[in-house]
Order: C-alpha cells, then sequence, then structure tokens
C-alpha cells in the first residue's frame, strides 16, 4: 500500500506542471521543473529528482498517477 503522506498532488497547465504550494516552505503556485512527457519515464520506473526552485528542497519522485507524485519521503 502506497503511503499518503509520500504523496503530493499536481497539476498540469498549458504544458507545465505546478504545486498548489510547496510541501516545504509553502509557497504558492510554484512550477515545477518536470515536464509532463517526463510522467511516463517516471511510471516505467525510472526516478526523478525534483528540486523545488521555492527552496531548494529535492526530493526523489518514484512514481505518479493522474493526480499525484509519489516521493521517497514524507511531504506532509
Amino acid at each position: 500500500m502506497i503511503p499518503f503522506s509520500h504523496t503530493w498532488p499536481y497539476d498540469i497547465i498549458l504544458g507545465d506542471m505546478y504545486v498548489q504550494y510547496c510541501p516545504f516552505c509553502d509557497q504558492e503556485n510554484v512550477l515545477l521543473p518536470m515536464k509532463p512527457k517526463e510522467l511516463q519515464i517516471v511510471r516505467d520506473g525510472k526516478k526523478k529528482l525534483l528540486v523545488f526552485p521555492c527552496c531548494s528542497a529535492s526530493p526523489t519522485v518514484i512514481d505518479n498517477d493522474g493526480d499525484y507524485l509519489l516521493f521517497d519521503r514524507a511531504v506532509r
């Protein structure tokens, strides 16, 4: 079972990925340095280091679905 504490919701708007707010510093509307086409690569098993531009926190994305990113550590 996937721990909910390791997931964070994201949105895709006009080809860019956003989170409503950063789980580490609470900055709102953060543009992620990740493209939607990379989601399938992560789903296929390749991990992706994601550095949040607002605070430089760097969790690793290990999986995703249509609504959530799954990280290697707790973000909630």
